[in-house]
């Protein structure tokens, strides 16, 4: 018996000890540190699965080689910067459980995203209340940055900015007289399709149906056949390219052959994939610009396509500029802190203060309500089944 119970409190003590072993590993952790250098993570939150998670992947890869070439630099400062790719499946309800553990890990200095306004006005509630800085390479939503949230920022342009480019080249260019508007009744796609809409309207355009779909459907007979009954010259789609790749098929299959429009939702490899064929004829105007136009650009495309076996997508140098913003701004906050390690609140007001900051496609400087003054709008047009579209003019703000 005495043996057995010394048997007994030796496993005990062994197990107390390596419990409180892993305690202290996981409050090192928790505390930031990686042997002599304290961690710094950058967040990306943007949908790695589901429908959009090819604009997602591409917002992902693009902060990830910002921060790996940027690594080398901050090591000489004495921190390691790490990336925390976060899933949030283009889902407001995960969106929103991400950003909350994200905000609990207090070596999180600033989050990359997200893709859809849906899932960024919510998540950016949380981060507001943490003072947590965001910057989204993707999100066009006007109610994204109109609430006037410090820790709001975006590089790209707004809807109430492009909905009415897209308007101005559908009647000017398309000449475009009676017009039929599908939604997919997100925060995004109604907000660029009502922007759209009432600018067409102003351009002397009649608008001859308005009508949503559900996301992730694939049947869209019955708002096509509304469509062909109404006989317009032209279709406009405010949604993203999984429902927009089949709902252009599928018109052009009803024989529906007049141009399609939508908005930077469609930019993307997979919207040709799906379409195929049907996409001919088909215009997009996007927030993301030709990275390829600049030696810059062209570069960092060679770049990206060496780390990760891939060709851009419409975000990759949109998350890589927005990473890059928000590198700068905490170098800065490191450089204003006597080189420790900066608060939140500090890289917050680093951040929001840039003004002419170069990236590789777009220049970034922000207003006080964190929208980029420098933000362009771009025309594309696919004459064929083959991504990229061809670049068909730009517009600045």
């Amino acid at each position: 018996m005495l043996s057995k119970k010394v048997l007994s409190f030796a496993m005990t003590a062994t197990l107390a000890l390596g419990f409180m072993s892993g305690c202290a590993s996981n409050a090192n952790s928790d505390s930031g540190d990686s042997g002599d250098k304290k961690v710094i993570k950058i967040v990306t939150q943007s949908p790695l699965s589901g429908g959009s998670a090819t604009l997602g992947e591409a917002i992902k890869l693009g902060a990830q080689l910002a921060i790996d070439q940027q690594k080398d630099k901050f090591a000489e400062l004495g921190f390691e910067l790490k990336l925390d790719a976060q899933d949030d499946q283009g889902d407001p309800k995960k969106g929103v459980a991400n950003a909350n553990l994200v905000v609990a890990d207090k070596s999180v200095l600033g989050v990359v995203g997200h893709l859809n306004s849906g899932v960024s006005i919510p998540a950016s509630e949380v981060y507001e209340k943490n003072n947590l800085v965001s910057v989204s390479p993707a999100s066009t939503a006007t109610d994204y940055t109109d609430r006037g949230l410090k820790t709001v920022s975006r590089v790209v342009a707004r809807d109430d900015f492009q909905g009415p480019a897209g308007a101005q080249y559908a009647v000017e260019t398309l000449g475009a007289k009676k017009i039929f508007v599908v939604q997919d009744k997100t925060a995004y796609g109604s907000g660029l399709a009502d922007a759209f809409k009432e600018a067409a309207e102003d351009l002397g355009a009649e608008v001859v149906g308005y009508e949503g779909i559900t996301v992730g459907e694939k049947d869209f007979n019955g708002v096509l056949n509304q469509v062909a009954s109404k006989k317009p010259d032209l279709i406009y789609y405010g949604g993203l390219y999984a429902e927009g790749g089949i709902l252009v098929k599928q018109a052009r299959e009803k024989g529906l052959d007049i141009p399609f429009m939508g908005g930077d939702g469609l930019d993307s490899s997979t919207f040709v994939e799906i379409a195929g064929d049907a996409v001919k004829n088909t215009f997009i105007t996007s927030v993301a610009g030709d990275t390829t136009q600049s030696e810059e650009g062209t570069k960092f495309a060679e770049d990206y396509k060496a780390a990760f076996s891939k060709n851009i997508e419409s975000y990759s140098a949109y998350a890589y500029d927005s990473a890059a913003v928000l590198l700068a701004g905490i170098e800065k906050a490191i450089k204003e802190n006597d080189n420790k390690l900066p608060t939140r609140e500090e890289v917050t007001k680093a951040v929001r203060a840039t003004q002419d900051y170069k990236g590789v496609v777009t220049e970034v400087g922000f207003d006080e309500k964190g929208d980029n003054k420098f933000a362009k709008i771009f025309i594309y047009k696919f004459a064929e089944a083959k991504y990229p579209a061809t670049l068909d003019g730009e517009i600045s703000q």
